[in-house]
Order: structure tokens, then C-alpha cells, then sequence
């Protein structure tokens, strides 16, 4: 049985050691998600799970905070951290991506953890602001955090929302972008030129703080400048869709991960031995 990750939740410091420990069961769990099925969307927990783990060890309070994910297949790295944040029953993990059942490998309106997942991408983080401006009303101390990927950039209704996020001050939206250079159509540097990703954003009234997104030191500095900022907020995470995995072949597909028979008792060997 898995070792619970005793950082996540707000309810300790959140040592640099321990969240790296946390990330590395959030890939645990997220290979013995996919493994029945032998592919799935595993690269997006490989090169998010720093930056979530960061997250929820920090700053993400459940039942006062909101999360919000985007890209609708990264929903597997929040059922992977559910249990610890008392909003899954661990045992549902087993079911991820069978039919019928509430954990949908592609999140829905329906799935648990994430207050909203997104249906097209680039959808989250208008949901997001129109979270945070109704926090805002109701006078909660809430905050919205929203997961989107870089490959969200190249939607135009990104760019609006920041523009209204900007617009309306809204410093309690924090935006954790997962930089990983991936898309179904392959790197997304080869699709279309989202750089200067940090600039652009600053240009829209944001604070943007870009950093690497494995190293768990400069993440946390970057959460603590985000909650600081007083407009709306950006944490920039470079990532690696193989990230954590070292017995991934060379030039595996990141964004939908094939990995069955002898590779899955290797991936489960090489994260148990980090997270025991």
C-alpha cells in the first residue's frame, strides 16, 4: 500500500524534501492508474507533479480554495493527489478509466477534485476568473487556482480571460501553467511560437514568475510571490513530460504514454524505492 503524502493540504511546513517525495507518489499512482490499460496520460503527471505537489502542499486550502483544470486529460494528477486532500476515497483510483466509471481518464463537469475541468482547451481559465470575480463578491478569502497547459496558449480565449482577469485586479486567480513543450501534434515550439510566454503575460497586467518546474525550492519561492502579487498571477513551469522516469525508452510519446508488461514493473520499482 502507498505511503500518504504528509505534506499535502496545507497542514505542515512543506519541506523541499518532502514535497519532492509527495511528487514522486503522484507518479506512483498515476502508473498504477494507467497500467491496466497499458497507455494513457501519464507524461502529464510525469511533468506536472512537482508543480501540483508544490501546490497543494503550500498554499491550496480544500473547501476554501477552488481548483480549476484545464486541459481536461491532466485530471489524472488530481485524482492522484484526492485522498490526501480528503476529496477521494484512494480506492476509487483502481476504477480511473474504466467505463462507468466517476474517474474519467478525459475529466468531465462531473469529475471529483477539481471544482471545474475543461471541455476544449483553452476554456479553464475563463471559468477561473469568472471563480475568483465571484469569490471576490461574496467577500470569501478564497483563492482560484487554475492548471493550464502550454499548449492552451495558442487558444485566443486564453488571452481574453487574462485580459478580464487583469482588468477586474483579480489577485486571488493564480495560474500554474505546465510549460512541457508537449501537444498531440507533437512539441508545441514546432506548432506555434508562444514565446516570450512570461513577457506576454506581464504585457496583460499579470505578475509572471517562470522558473524550472522540477526544481521544488524555486516553485515554492515562485507560489509564495504569486499569493504576494496584488494582481493576478502566473507561476511559469518548465517541465519535461518524462520527467521522473528514467526507464522510459528514448523519444516516448509524452503526451499519451504506451507502457505495458516488463516497463510498468519498472516504473513501479524505480518510484517505490523514492517514495519508501
Amino acid at each position: 500500500m502507498a505511503k500518504q503524502l504528509p505534506y499535502l493540504g496545507g497542514m505542515m511546513s512543506g519541506r523541499v524534501r518532502d514535497i519532492q517525495r509527495s511528487a514522486d507518489l503522484l507518479r506512483l499512482r498515476a502508473v498504477r492508474m494507467v497500467a491496466p490499460h497499458g497507455f494513457g496520460y501519464l507524461g502529464q503527471v510525469l511533468s506536472s507533479a512537482e508543480l501540483m505537489a508544490s501546490l497543494f502542499s503550500r498554499a491550496f486550502r480544500p473547501g476554501v480554495d477552488e481548483l480549476v483544470v484545464s486541459p481536461g486529460h491532466y485530471i489524472i494528477v488530481a485524482y492522484a493527489a484526492g485522498p490526501e486532500l480528503g476529496l477521494l476515497d484512494e480506492a476509487l483510483l483502481s476504477t480511473y478509466g474504466v467505463d462507468g466509471s466517476s474517474l474519467e481518464a478525459i475529466g468531465t463537469e462531473s469529475s471529483p477534485v477539481a471544482d471545474v475541468t475543461g471541455g476544449s482547451l483553452g476554456q479553464g481559465l475563463s471559468s477561473a476568473a469568472g471563480l475568483a470575480l465571484a469569490a471576490r463578491l461574496r467577500g470569501s478569502e478564497g483563492r482560484v487556482f487554475a492548471l493550464l497547459s502550454d499548449g492552451e496558449l495558442e487558444e485566443g480565449q486564453v488571452w481574453e480571460a487574462a485580459m478580464f482577469a487583469a482588468h477586474r485586479g483579480l489577485d486571488n486567480l493564480v495560474v500554474l501553467l505546465d510549460a512541457n513543450d508537449s501537444q498531440v501534434d507533437g512539441p508545441v515550439s514546432s506548432i506555434t511560437t508562444v514565446e516570450p510566454i512570461a513577457a506576454k503575460w506581464e504585457s496583460f497586467g499579470w505578475t509572471a514568475i517562470d522558473v524550472d518546474g522540477h526544481d521544488v525550492a524555486a516553485l515554492v519561492e515562485a507560489l509564495d510571490e504569486a499569493l504576494a502579487a496584488q494582481r493576478p498571477a502566473i507561476v511559469i513551469a518548465r517541465t519535461s513530460t518524462s520527467h521522473g522516469l528514467s526507464c522510459l525508452p528514448e523519444g516516448a510519446d509524452g503526451h499519451f504514454i504506451k507502457i505495458s508488461g516488463a516497463l510498468i514493473d519498472d516504473a513501479l520499482a524505480e518510484l517505490a524505492a523514492r517514495v519508501d
